[in-house]
């Protein structure tokens, strides 16, 4: 039994038995930036994009699976892509319930938002574009920097014959000679939440993997991420220590022009290319702004276990004996209003997103299509796509809701029925959620009695663990940050207020869904509801 197995009980059971170190304050005044920062780099500015169409909607983006024939990327697009996901696109500054709130009116503690969700705000995740020739800039490996919307440039020289060997056969994706690689600077996030840190930081990696799914996919362009390759191999590419540094997913890009010579006689971009040496290496170094940066036994042997391996890619249908269990027989079943549709755009909705943070109104009972339209919505973030997706992580996500104030659907426990349109309930407990939800709470942040429900998805983690081994924990976690973020995108494009949190007890929550007796483990609420009218609020789009 791996150590993730031990990882996974901690972090079920850390409401009641806190997880070392238990006295651990932050040093918020000695905290990492936000970025890593890569001092002389050149800088490459990046466009806007283009204009994002009208029929790419967040119903195309996360209900209608891309079949393909969208358009092919070009650096327009990947600029469109990476602003919409992680740039900053704007400052916010409401009246809220969150700890943070007497800090943001300052400058340098301004909240910036971004269209992809993260733990904390932290947003530790590195992105890194690997481009080859077919690309309209000098081949080599760039960082994007959300700050400036522009790339810094690491290296020059093609080296995508490096992550093509990384990724080994059987990749998932197109043949292409352009990558975008995800990295997780652990600090960036340990330096608050310490040992529970690789749990947040895979999760962060699941959104923005979301994010550019459902961003690409309502535009009909299917993105396959890699979460199974050489991992020590990229390591050295990009330069990073792996204990600081894990790298998470590759996602290869359909590009355009890729295959086709520049000019009669040239080769074309797309002919095989031979691997670069094994010393080729990004020599530029972050800077770090920490003057002491802490590491954590958990968070490196999490690392260490789930690097391990990281090649050996799982055979297909690896995963069918961790599938979510079938809904509960005998149960009382209750179809679902008919789903409302999700017609705004999916840049808009990611512009509009944000986290509600106490906000909510009970006496503003939610729609129930708009329930249904949400729990569609997550249901259809948990399909990840890449290897994952050929391994069966399609099937491995099972969704509660614990209905508080919700028209046409009574208070209570329910384990949810997807398939068909709209859908169903099935009735765990007819007892109103709502002390239960505010018990079971650890933070001040929200009152759960006034959410009109509470989303629940749960894993059978591990049973994926004993079937694809320690490196199963990153694919766990992407999956639930996948439903995270398309339950904010579509909450967004309904103009329906939403939050999401860690801070619950999971053991209670396994109760409540008499769980106690299966593997399945609840990993994250989703907090749904009409926020009150009239707050006061701020709002400064800057893209």
């Amino acid at each position: 039994m791996g150590y993730a197995h031990g990882y996974a009980t901690a972090i079920m059971h850390r409401g009641r038995v806190p997880m070392e170190p238990v006295d651990f304050v932050p040093d918020w005044a000695d905290g990492p930036r936000k970025t890593k920062h890569y001092p002389g780099a050149d800088r490459l500015p990046l466009p806007a994009g283009p204009a994002y169409p009208a029929y790419a909607t967040v119903e195309r983006g996360l209900l209608t699976p891309a079949g393909g024939g969208g358009p092919a990327f070009d650096l327009g697009l990947l600029a469109g892509l990476l602003r919409d996901s992680y740039g900053l696109v704007g400052r916010r500054l409401g009246v809220q319930a969150n700890t943070d709130l007497g800090a943001l009116p300052f400058y340098p503690l301004a909240n910036w938002s971004r269209g992809t969700a993260s733990g904390g705000g932290l947003y530790p995740v590195s992105v890194y574009w690997v481009s080859g020739p077919s690309a309209p800039v000098p081949p080599g490996v760039h960082h994007y920097s959300p700050r400036h919307h522009a790339l810094r440039r690491l290296l020059t020289g093609d080296v995508s014959g490096v992550v093509r060997e990384a990724l080994g056969e059987g990749a998932p994706g197109p043949g292409t000679d352009q990558f975008l690689v995800l990295g997780v600077k652990y600090w960036q996030n340990s330096f608050k939440y310490n040992s529970f840190s690789f749990h947040a930081v895979s999760m962060d990696v699941g959104a923005l993997l979301g994010t550019w799914r459902t961003w690409a996919g309502a535009r009909g362009t299917a993105l396959e991420p890699a979460l199974w390759f050489d991992e020590e191999r990229l390591t050295r590419l990009l330069g990073v220590a792996g204990e600081e540094e894990g790298i998470f997913a590759v996602v290869p890009l359909p590009w355009a022009g890729y295959g086709v010579a520049a000019r009669p006689g040239d080769d074309a971009p797309g002919a095989p290319l031979p691997a670069a040496p094994p010393e080729v290496s990004v020599r530029r170094r972050d800077s770090e702004r920490s003057r002491t940066v802490l590491a954590f036994d958990a968070l490196t042997s999490m690392h260490h276990a789930t690097a391990a391996d990281a090649a050996a890619r799982p055979a297909p249908g690896a995963l069918a004996a961790a599938a979510a269990p079938a809904p509960g027989p005998g149960r009382p079943e209750t179809a679902l209003p008919r789903r409302a549709p999700l017609a705004r755009d999916v840049r808009a909705a990611l512009r509009a997103r944000r986290s509600s943070f106490g906000r909510f109104a009970a006496e503003r009972p939610l729609d129930g299509a708009h329930l249904t339209a949400c729990l569609a919505a997550a249901a259809g973030g948990s399909r990840l796509g890449g290897d994952g997706a050929a391994a069966g992580a399609d099937g491995l996500v099972k969704m509660y809701a614990l209905v508080n104030h919700v028209t046409g659907v009574a208070p209570g426990t329910y384990e949810y029925v997807p398939g068909g349109d709209p859908g169903a309930l099935r009735c765990v407990s007819a007892e109103p959620p709502g002390a239960f939800l505010q018990e079971n709470y650890f933070l001040a942040n929200y009152n759960l009695e006034q959410a009109a429900a509470v989303l629940v998805p749960t894993v059978r983690t591990h049973s994926v663990l004993d079937a694809v081994g320690d490196r199963g924990y990153r694919l766990v976690n992407a999956l639930i940050g996948g439903v995270a973020q398309a339950t904010y995108t579509a909450a967004a494009a309904l103009d329906v207020g939403c939050g999401v949190a860690l801070g619950f007890d999971n053991i209670a929550y396994r109760e409540r869904f008499k769980l106690v007796e299966t593997d399945e483990m609840p990993l994250l609420i989703m907090m749904l509801g009409h926020e009150r009218r009239g707050a006061s609020d701020f709002r400064f789009e800057i893209a």
